[in-house]
C-alpha cells in the first residue's frame, strides 16, 4: 500500500490549516457583522468565543484526525463503526459548499480582471454591473470553471508539493496585501471615527443577538465540524504539538478577520458614513467598488482587495476539495485524478443550479423547511447555503463533540493531544468539560436560531441573492388599499429610488410574484438587491 502523505513541516501545516479557515467569511462577512452588531462589542464577544469554544473544538477534531491517519469517514469508522455517519455529514456539506464556492470564486476573478482593465465597469452603476453579471446564464459559470481549474491543478500535486507549497507562498502574500489595505484605510482623513467604532466596547451592545452572531461567525469561520480540520490533522506527524498548532491557527484566523475589519470599516465611515455599515453578501461586489472610487488611489486599492479576496477563497477551496479527494482516494481506492474527475461532474450540476438561480425569474426553486416559516419553495442558491450553514455544519460539529466527549472519551483524546504525554496540557479538565457539555449546548443554540427559527447567522444582514421574496422590501410609502391595480403595482420605473409598490403578504405574495413577467421580476430583483445595500434592516 502506498504510504500516506504528511506535511513536510509544521509551518506548512499551520499555514495550510489557517488558510482553510481564512476564507470569504473573514474578509467581508466579519466586517459586516462588526458593523451590524456594535463594533467593539462584537469583536470582544467573538474573541472570547474563539478562545473558549473554537479552540477546544478544533483541538478535538485534530486529535481524531491524527490518531487515525484517515479521512473523515474512515476516521470515525476506525474508532467506532456506527459513528461513520458523522464523517458523511461533513462530506455531503463540503460537496455542496464547493459547488457554490467555485461560483463565488469566479465572481472574484471577474472583478480582478475588471479592475485590471481600463473602464471595465463603464458607466453602469456598480450594483447594476454585479446583478447583470450574476444573472447571465453562461459567463459566471465560465469564471467558476476557471476557479475550479486552479484548485484542481494544485490539489493534483498532492499534499506536500501542492497544498503545502502553495500555502507557504499565498498566506504571507495574503497578510501583506491585507496589511497594505489596513494602512491605507486607517490613514484616510476622517478614518478615526471608524477606528473608534471598532475599539469602543459599548456594554449596551452586548445583547443576545450580538452573542449569537459572534457565536455563528466564530464557529463557521474556524472550519470545524466539516471534516477539513480532521483531514488536515491526519497528515500531521505524531511528534508535532497539536496544542500550540491549534492555538496559532485560531490566532491567525482571528487576526485576519480583525485586520479585515480595520481595512474596510474606516473606509466605509469616510465614504458612506455610519449608515453604510449594513453589509450583506453582495456588499463586496456592489458597495465596496463605490467606496474605492471615493478614495485617492482607489482603483489600485480595489484591485488589491479583490486579489486578497481571491487568495482567501482559494485557500479555503483547496481545503474543501482536498477533504473530498482524500475520502475518495482512500475509501474508493481511486487516483487523485480520477477522484477529482468523478467529483467534478455532479458538482458542475449543483454549481450551474446555484448560478442560474441567482436570477429569481428563472424559477429554479427547491423546498426548505423551518419551524417559523414551514415548508417553502425558495431559490436553489438559498437552499444550498441554508442546508450547509444552518443544518449540516452545526450537526457535524455537534456529533463530533458528542463522539469525542462521550464515545471515544476525553482521556483517549488527551493522549493524542499530548503525543502520549510528551507535551503539557494544563487545561485538560477545562477542555474536557467544554467538549462534553459546553460546546454541544452552544451548537444546539446555533441550530435553534438557524434551522428551527429560520435565521441565518453566517450572513449578517441580508443574503446576496437578488430575489424580492428573499430580500424583504421596505414598507410601502403610500396608503394601503389606495386603489392601485395590480398592473399599476407591478410597474417598477425608477425602482432604485422610488417607493416600493404595494405587495400582498403570505400566499398572495407568492401568486403576485408568479404572475409577473420575466422583465418585471428582473427589475424588482435589481431594485431589491440595490436597496438591501443602501438600506439594511
Amino acid at each position: 500500500m502506498k504510504e500516506r502523505e504528511q506535511w513536510v513541516s509544521n509551518l506548512g501545516f499551520i499555514l495550510a490549516t489557517a488558510g482553510s479557515a481564512i476564507g470569504l467569511g473573514n474578509i467581508w462577512k466579519f466586517p459586516g457583522k462588526v458593523g451590524a452588531y456594535g463594533g467593539g462589542a462584537f469583536i470582544l464577544c467573538y474573541v472570547l468565543i474563539v478562545v473558549l469554544i473554537g479552540f477546544p473544538v478544533m483541538l478535538a477534531e485534530l486529535s481524531i484526525g491524527r490518531s487515525t491517519q484517515k479521512n473523515a469517514v474512515g476516521a470515525f469508522r476506525a474508532l467506532h463503526q456506527k459513528w461513520a455517519f458523522v464523517g458523511w455529514i461533513g462530506q455531503i456539506a463540503l460537496f455542496v459548499i464547493m459547488s457554490y464556492y467555485c461560483i463565488v470564486g469566479g465572481w472574484v476573478l471577474k472583478y480582478i480582471v475588471a479592475y485590471g482593465t481600463d473602464q471595465a465597469f463603464g458607466t453602469v452603476p456598480y450594483q447594476d454591473y454585479f446583478v447583470n453579471f450574476i444573472s447571465q446564464p453562461v459567463e459566471p459559470l465560465l469564471w467558476g470553471l476557471v476557479f475550479l481549474g486552479i484548485c484542481v491543478f494544485i490539489i493534483g500535486k498532492g499534499v506536500a508539493k501542492g497544498i503545502e507549497q502553495v500555502s507557504k507562498f499565498l498566506m504571507p502574500v495574503l497578510f501583506l496585501l491585507l496589511i497594505a489595505c489596513v494602512v491605507r484605510a486607517v490613514t484616510l482623513p476622517g478614518a478615526g471615527e471608524g477606528i473608534a467604532f471598532m475599539l469602543r466596547v459599548d456594554p449596551s451592545q452586548i445583547t443576545r443577538d450580538t452573542f449569537v452572531g459572534a457565536l455563528g461567525q466564530a464557529f463557521f469561520s474556524l472550519s470545524v465540524g466539516m471534516g477539513i480540520i480532521l483531514t488536515y490533522g491526519s497528515y500531521v506527524p505524531k511528534k508535532e504539538n497539536l496544542i500550540s498548532s491549534a492555538a496559532v491557527i485560531c490566532a491567525l484566523d482571528t487576526l485576519v478577520a480583525i485586520l479585515a475589519a480595520f481595512a474596510i470599516i474606516p473606509m466605509v465611515f469616510v465614504t458612506l458614513g455610519a449608515e453604510g455599515l449594513g453589509m450583506g453578501g453582495g456588499f463586496a461586489f456592489m458597495a465596496l467598488p463605490a467606496v474605492f472610487d471615493g478614495i485617492p488611489g482607489g482603483r489600485i486599492l480595489g484591485a488589491v482587495f479583490f486579489l486578497l479576496l481571491f487568495l482567501a477563497a482559494l485557500t479555503s477551496a483547496l481545503s474543501i476539495l482536498e477533504t473530498c479527494v482524500a475520502f475518495m482516494t482512500e475509501e474508493w481506492h481511486l487516483t487523485r485524478g480520477k477522484a477529482m474527475a468523478i467529483f467534478a461532474v455532479p458538482m458542475a450540476l449543483f454549481s450551474a443550479g446555484y448560478s442560474l438561480s441567482q436570477d429569481g425569474s428563472r424559477g429554479i426553486n427547491l423546498p426548505w423547511f423551518d419551524l417559523t416559516n414551514g415548508v417553502q419553495m425558495i431559490p436553489m442558491n438559498t437552499v444550498m447555503e441554508r442546508f450547509t450553514d444552518n443544518l449540516m455544519i452545526p450537526l457535524g460539529a455537534f456529533f463530533m463533540c458528542i463522539f469525542t466527549g462521550w464515545v471515544l472519551g476525553t482521556k483517549r483524546a488527551e493522549e493524542e493531544i499530548t503525543s502520549g504525554g510528551l507535551y503539557a496540557f494544563p487545561i485538560r479538565r477545562t477542555w474536557a468539560g467544554i467538549i462534553r457539555f459546553v460546546a454541544p449546548a452552544v451548537i444546539l443554540v446555533i441550530l435553534y436560531f438557524t434551522f428551527l427559527q429560520g435565521q441565518t447567522l453566517f450572513n449578517p444582514a441580508v443574503s446576496a441573492q437578488p430575489m424580492c421574496h428573499i430580500l424583504r422590501p421596505p414598507p410601502y410609502n403610500g396608503v394601503a388599499g389606495d386603489g392601485q391595480s395590480k398592473r399599476e403595482g407591478r410597474r417598477f420605473h425608477g425602482y432604485r429610488s422610488g417607493p416600493f409598490p404595494p405587495v400582498p403578504a403570505g400566499a398572495a405574495a407568492e401568486n403576485f410574484w408568479n404572475e409577473m413577467t420575466k422583465e418585471d421580476k428582473r427589475d424588482i430583483s435589481l431594485w431589491a438587491l440595490s436597496y438591501s445595500v443602501t438600506n439594511p434592516e
